[in-house]
């Protein structure tokens, strides 16, 4: 879905769901700016995106400030916990999850949690240039909690494949399936715990409320995070990596997140434009994240998480910005207290935890694929992207910038482009419709599939822009049903 407008609007927002899009079109609406937009729609993107989004999660977070000028990133992800309690293997459990065309084992339980960095990323959002309380911020996740929403068919496929996760327990069932089976796609569905808890974010600091307790209650039955994980956890601002690219300036995800790196040593390596063009700059980048040297080393020596992701971007008429990406792995199959939500299970993820229950790097802040972006084009516009999709967003948001940056391709056309994906030396391509030949391409790469349609599986790239005049565009990639607001 796209959206454009030239009537003097506030700004513009683009998101995974369109209720995650309303909430901000709605702080936009009530005088509120970018960063309000953004802190509103991640509430509301756990409320209707729960597989993807939850307050037990983290992420990253790109802002321009339009008083300063500068560009600041924000690393909410989250960190290993500071020590391994022994016995936490009883907290370690595994599920095989069904994707239609292939099955995967994820691994679920209390030993599962690394120390989740939303909520403060929240609070570090508000501070960081947030102007409207959170009363208002959280409102209309509380009302669509309480109220319920009607489940969406892509939201409703995404809780078939991890079916075993949102079922695991009790307290999962009764919240995720309470009449015995997932809510279909046309159902309401409603989380009034979730609400509960956005209550109790308005009035004080998470550590202050019973959330935390909660938190720790769930850890007790084999988790490794305590008192001091929570207390200790910050919020790192970072320098982005930027780069010129033509007459551009991009701005990527710094590390340790390992996109942004990737994303740059593709761009740098890029020669010429189209299909062989991408696709030889990919497989570089791929053949470098495999080798795990020269400019890579400072990025690639801590583990990577690359499992389900969302994203938002908006921008204001004053020319704030805030494009961020947050994920939650698949859930840990734990509901917290009564709060409705699950916290994350990265500690459980192969890419992270290789050899079992325990074998994770203690105190780091983990690395991840995720890698919201800002573009100063050289005609003034600003644009903010990113995309969820776990290894896909590199090649993802690669392909974006490539095409706005070199090709000059308007905002819309450039989401909308078929795309490919370049890892272990296999190629994956979108070839909807009749286009033209490939063979010089195929040829390259013998390892190769062909998708008939887009598809989800190459990201959801929303994006936003405006001219600085006034005029704004958006547009909510259709792949994984993204929505656009532009507001008035």
């Amino acid at each position: 879905m796209s959206a454009s407008s030239r009537d003097t609007p506030k700004g513009s927002i683009a998101a995974g769901h369109q209720l995650t899009a309303e909430a901000g079109a709605q702080m936009l609406r009530d005088g509120g700016n970018a960063v309000d937009a953004a802190i509103a729609a991640l509430a509301m993107s756990c409320v209707c995106e729960p597989v993807l989004a939850s307050p037990g999660g983290g992420g990253f977070a790109m802002i321009r400030s339009a008083e300063t000028g500068e560009t600041t990133l924000l690393d909410f992800f989250p960190q290993t916990p500071r020590q391994k309690r022994s016995g936490s293997s009883e907290g370690f459990h595994s599920i095989t999850a069904d994707f239609g065309s292939a099955t995967q084992v994820f691994h679920i339980g209390p030993a599962t949690v690394a120390a989740p960095g939303f909520l403060a990323g929240l609070a570090a959002l508000r501070r960081q240039g947030g102007t409207l309380p959170f009363a208002d911020l959280f409102s209309p996740a509380i009302e669509a909690a309480r109220a319920g929403h009607i489940v969406t068919v892509y939201q409703h496929y995404l809780s078939t494949v991890v079916r075993p996760i949102l079922t695991a327990t009790e307290a999962a069932r009764a919240l995720y399936a309470p009449a015995g089976d997932l809510p279909a796609a046309g159902s309401l569905f409603r989380n009034p715990g979730l609400a509960d808890m956005y209550e109790e974010l308005a009035r004080k600091d998470w550590l202050r409320t019973g959330i935390a307790g909660q938190i720790l209650k769930e850890q007790e039955a084999g988790g490794h995070l305590t008192r001091a994980d929570l207390e200790n956890y910050r919020v790192e601002p970072r320098e982005p990596l930027s780069l010129k690219l033509g007459a551009a300036t991009v701005h990527l995800n710094a590390p340790p997140a390992a996109g942004g790196v990737l994303i740059r040593y593709a761009l740098r390596l890029l020669e010429g434009s189209g299909r062989t063009a991408f696709a030889g700059a990919l497989e570089a980048a791929d053949r470098a994240r495999l080798a795990a040297r020269g400019d890579l080393t400072s990025l690639l020596d801590r583990p990577v998480r690359q499992q389900g992701t969302t994203h938002i971007s908006t921008i204001d008429a004053d020319g704030n910005a805030c494009s961020v990406t947050v994920s939650n792995g698949t859930g840990n199959g734990e509901i917290v207290g009564g709060y409705g939500f699950m916290l994350n299970n990265i500690l459980g993820e192969e890419d992270v935890n290789p050899h079992g229950s325990a074998d994770w790097p203690a105190d780091q802040r983990l690395a991840s694929m995720m890698c919201p972006a800002l573009i100063d084009m050289p005609d003034g516009r600003l644009i903010a992207l990113g995309s969820g999709g776990s290894s896909r967003i590199r090649s993802a948001v690669f392909q974006v910038v490539a095409r706005l940056c070199l090709e000059e391709a308007a905002l819309e056309d450039a989401v909308r482009a078929s795309r490919l994906h370049v890892e272990n030396g296999h190629l994956d391509l979108e070839l909807p419709g009749a286009e033209a030949d490939v063979a010089p391409l195929t040829d390259l790469f013998p390892d190769h599939r062909i998708w008939p349609e887009k598809n989800m599986f190459f990201g959801g790239v929303h994006a936003v822009s405006t001219d600085g005049r006034g005029t704004f565009s958006g547009i909510g990639d259709s792949r994984r049903e993204g929505a656009a607001v532009i507001v008035g």
